[in-house]
């Protein structure tokens, strides 16, 4: 610890090898890897919601019109 009025101690580095650049390991993974092709129809989840909401709407008008006596 430094007293008031005395210049600072250099601090030392810490010993070791210093820091450098990682080298690559061996079977890394770190390339940017391939992108997922398109998942085609399941990229459109709303679609198929539509689709079975109409499909639904549809048989339940079906079976309203019957009890109706249409």
């Amino acid at each position: 610890m430094n007293t008031p009025g005395t210049p600072p101690t250099p601090r030392t580095p810490p010993a070791g090898p210093t820091p450098e650049e990682t080298p690559p390991a061996e079977g890394s993974i770190s390339s940017a890897h391939p992108e997922r092709p398109d998942g085609g129809v399941w990229e459109h989840p709303r679609a198929f919601l539509v689709l079975i909401a109409i499909g639904a709407a549809m048989i339940a008008a079906f079976f309203a019109a019957r009890i109706a006596g249409a």
